[in-house]
């Protein structure tokens, strides 16, 4: 199922969504005992921020998106660095049971899926998932720290403010953030099959320019509903105006990573 998330949204997407800390990679890594042989699946890898990282650990790493956008980028962004050990399908969660078909007698060690998941089907995926991955492999579900909008400071709540009287709908939907939603996630994971399943949660601080805090916010608007080129400047200065004055955009980051193995 497609998102939304083309044209702009992409580029926008690629330049500012935020990436992951090298301990998550590291979290991942340990999870799995994941080694310079192992094949990983990034379902829903948008332009690559959790992909292209993974690739220097591991032997390949197939990046899976219904966006072609987000993955011309995401092949843009492998290349500039020099990773050739990446393989981007054009695919959605849906399209896992096929995908199965197509690794033959290979097993993944790891299927990640990032911010993603919430448009998913997740307890399909997770029971799709399990017959594909090694013994000591598993899934790894991660969010990348709470939507802007949504966090605990007098900026987050301005922003969500303005967006809330532009868009004139309620932004509450915490996009697979929300402890509820790691719960359910959790225990679909253990119903697919997947033991052991924890939450490794990685914290830190960052601090936001207002390009960047922008930027951030049009990277999660679907393309339908990003306001015209034209229209942004004025959308940008509307935003800064309902911000506090004289505020740094300080974000307390916490990187949740949920891991279930297979026996």
């Amino acid at each position: 199922m497609t998102m939304g998330f083309s044209g702009d949204v992409a580029e926008y997407y690629a330049k500012y969504r935020r990436g992951y800390p090298p301990q998550v990679l590291d979290a991942l890594q340990t999870a799995f005992a994941l080694t310079t042989d192992d094949l990983v699946l990034d379902l829903g890898c948008g332009t690559g921020q959790l992909t292209i990282p993974l690739a220097w650990r591991v032997r390949s790493v197939i990046g899976m998106d219904p966006e072609p956008d987000m993955l011309r980028l995401a092949r843009e962004g492998a290349s500039r660095q020099g990773v050739q050990n990446t393989t981007w399908v054009l695919g959605a969660d849906t399209d896992v049971p096929a995908f199965g078909d197509l690794l033959g007698q290979r097993s993944l060690a790891m299927a990640v899926i990032g911010q993603a998941l919430h448009w998913m089907q997740h307890e399909e995926l997770f029971r799709a998932l399990s017959p594909l991955v090694r013994s000591g492999g598993g899934v790894a579900v991660v969010a990348n720290g709470t939507p802007l909008w949504l966090q605990d400071s007098d900026w987050s709540r301005s922003l969500r403010a303005c967006l809330e009287d532009y868009f004139g709908t309620k932004l509450k939907a915490s996009c697979g953030t929300g402890a509820s939603d790691r719960l359910r996630y959790a225990q679909a994971l253990e119903a697919a099959g997947f033991e052991g399943v924890r939450e490794i949660v990685i914290e830190y601080s960052d601090e936001l320019s207002f390009d960047q805090l922008i930027g951030g916010v049009y990277s999660a608007i679907p393309a339908d509903e990003l306001p015209a080129a034209d229209d942004r400047p004025a959308f940008a200065e509307g935003i800064r105006q309902g911000l506090p004055p004289d505020q740094h955009f300080t974000e307390d980051v916490a990187v949740s990573v949920l891991v279930g193995r297979m026996r």
